[in-house]
């Protein structure tokens, strides 16, 4: 007989767990016992379950295996809510644990107890009670299956306290293995035909074409087509942007110069499209025809209702394409390169803009070459996230971690501490704004323990930049969003990391060299301007690409 606590940890070991992220409690100290006797997954203790959450859900979107955190019930559960969320909108693989009261013999009340499954239901692929010790292999393997099957997501299981310390004879279930499947050869046919007989055909690179042998059958594609690409955010990298076809980032709901690029198309070939991000276009009856090429059939709306699909594999899909299709000498591409040249031009007018405080154009340049190719650059979300999807190109898949799902502040240093735990040899930056670093700035404490390499760039306006650059947009008065910071040097070394100030445009290279290049956590407030947000943003760059 094993003890039920025991049982779960050894269904983690067959699942490949390497860590368990979290802050235990009272109600989950069986599991702390046996997963203290493990030889295979060690514990990650962070100071916040929020960030434990981040940090698997990170894990997750690097290797495609779900990252596993843990927190109490009640109180320490609610504040896996945003990680869940952050998970599930963003597709990235998550196993949640959960301590509960004695679910058979209670004498404590209602003190602590929430409904966990039912509040997490609404919010993952998957939330379950173990109300028996027999029951863990067999819930265990489901929600490793279903956290990492496409769409992956957020799992979640509570295990009550009085059936963790069961006894059991039950044993783990071993990993199936699976093969998703692949597109009809009819409609492969159908759309290599479409792509063949288009004038001005385009290449859109989604959320959920961020897969590893996605992302090399779609840079083959181009390479054996000359199709130019554009890419959503959470499509940044899959094929290495400095490539020549690339014609930019939709960061922008509309007006943007690669909008231009995508008006100019006749038909899209959209790759991964996932209704989470903001569309990289609009429909329109009697507009570009589109392919839809993705693992589940189109959801169809009122801008979005593709007139060919291609469902499977995606990666399979895009081979297959890619075998049949004869490069056409028709095919013309002039305007897009127009409008993508005319954006090149736009950017390089001011990245060597040397004012102070420092502006983003130039922020954005100076990380660029300060990053190597395989640099792992992780954004906060803030307004600077428009500026680094728009102007850094991304080299590799899953070298800029943004969020452009749930959106949420607090997420850029925990998702950096997880990319140095995964890439521990490759440069690791986490760009926040200083409102979203003051979400999860104690985790500093936890990187430095770890004693992790990771830079931290906090840009600091002393406000909510995003919300007050949407409010001068609107009109109104610069009001509600100003804030005071502390020393952010003193902050970085009372937790005995190391600290820096750019005093000058100048100061930004020289320091982003020394962080990169020196181990351990450090840390660089750069003040930031971004008064020219809204002359560039909204109406500038519209007024620009309109004339392309």
């Amino acid at each position: 007989m094993t003890k039920a606590s025991d049982l779960f940890v050894a269904c983690l070991e067959a699942e490949g767990v390497e860590h368990v992220f979290g802050v235990p409690g009272e109600e989950n100290l069986d599991f702390l016992d046996s997963l203290s006797r493990s030889t295979k997954i060690g514990l990650i203790l962070t100071r916040h379950e929020q960030a434990a959450g981040f940090m698997a859900a990170t894990y997750g979107r690097h290797t495609g295996k779900a990252g596993v955190c843990i927190s109490t019930l009640g109180p320490g559960a609610t504040n896996l809510v945003t990680a869940a969320a952050y998970a599930q909108l963003g597709g990235m693989p998550m196993m949640m644990l959960t301590g509960q009261k004695p679910i058979k013999s209670s004498k404590q009340g209602r003190f602590q107890i929430l409904d966990v499954v039912d509040m997490l239901r609404p919010i993952t692929k998957y939330t379950h009670q173990l109300a028996s010790a027999d029951n863990i292999p067999s819930r265990v393997r489901e929600a490793f299956r279903l956290a990492q099957e496409e769409k992956p997501g957020a799992v979640h299981l509570e295990l009550p306290e009085d059936i963790a310390h069961e006894q059991t004879d039950s044993t783990p279930i071993p990993r199936s293995n699976a093969r998703r499947p692949i597109a009809d050869e009819k409609c492969i046919r159908v759309a290599v035909k479409r792509i063949e007989q288009a004038r001005s055909p385009l290449l859109v690179i989604g959320a959920g074409a961020n897969r590893t042998m996605t992302g090399r059958m779609l840079a083959q594609f181009v390479e054996k087509t000359g199709i130019p690409f554009v890419t959503t955010q959470l499509g940044k990298g899959v094929i290495d942007e400095m490539s020549p076809k690339f014609l930019g980032c939709a960061a922008l709901s509309a007006g943007d110069f690669v909008h231009r690029a995508i008006g100019a198309a006749d038909l899209i070939i959209n790759v991964g499209h996932d209704v989470i991000e903001k569309p990289p276009f609009f429909m329109q009856r009697g507009s570009a025809e589109v392919i839809h090429v993705n693992f589940r059939s189109a959801e169809v709306d009122p801008v979005y209702f593709p007139q060919y699909e291609v469902i499977g594999d995606i990666g399979n899909s895009i081979w297959q394409i890619k075998e049949d299709i004869l490069p056409q000498a028709g095919w013309d591409f002039a305007l897009m390169m127009k409008a993508r040249a005319a954006e090149v031009a736009h950017t390089a007018q001011s990245v060597g803009d040397d004012r102070f405080p420092i502006y983003p154009q130039h922020l954005v340049a100076q990380v660029r070459e300060a990053m190597p190719a395989d640099g792992v650059l992780c954004l906060d979300n803030g307004v600077y996230k428009i500026w680094f999807a728009r102007n850094y190109p991304a080299r590799m898949a899953n070298t800029v971690l943004l969020d452009n799902a749930l959106a949420t502040m607090g997420a850029g240093l925990p998702s950096a501490m997880a990319s140095a735990m995964v890439y521990p040899d490759r440069k690791v930056m986490a760009v926040c704004g200083d409102g979203g670093f003051m979400m999860n700035s104690q985790e500093l404490e936890t990187a430095v323990r770890l004693k992790l390499n990771v830079t931290v760039l906090i840009l600091n306006d002393n406000s909510y930049g995003m919300i007050r650059w949407k409010q001068a947009n609107m009109g109104f008065a610069d009001w509600g969003l100003t804030y005071g910071n502390p020393d952010f040097v003193k902050y970085a070394e009372a937790y005995g990391a190391k600290g820096y100030r750019c005093e000058s445009a100048a100061d930004l290279p020289r320091l982003l060299r020394l962080c990169l290049d020196q181990p351990g956590v450090n840390l660089i407030e750069a003040p930031m301007d971004y008064s020219d947000n809204d002359p560039i943003l909204n109406k500038q760059i519209k007024e620009l690409s309109a004339a392309v």
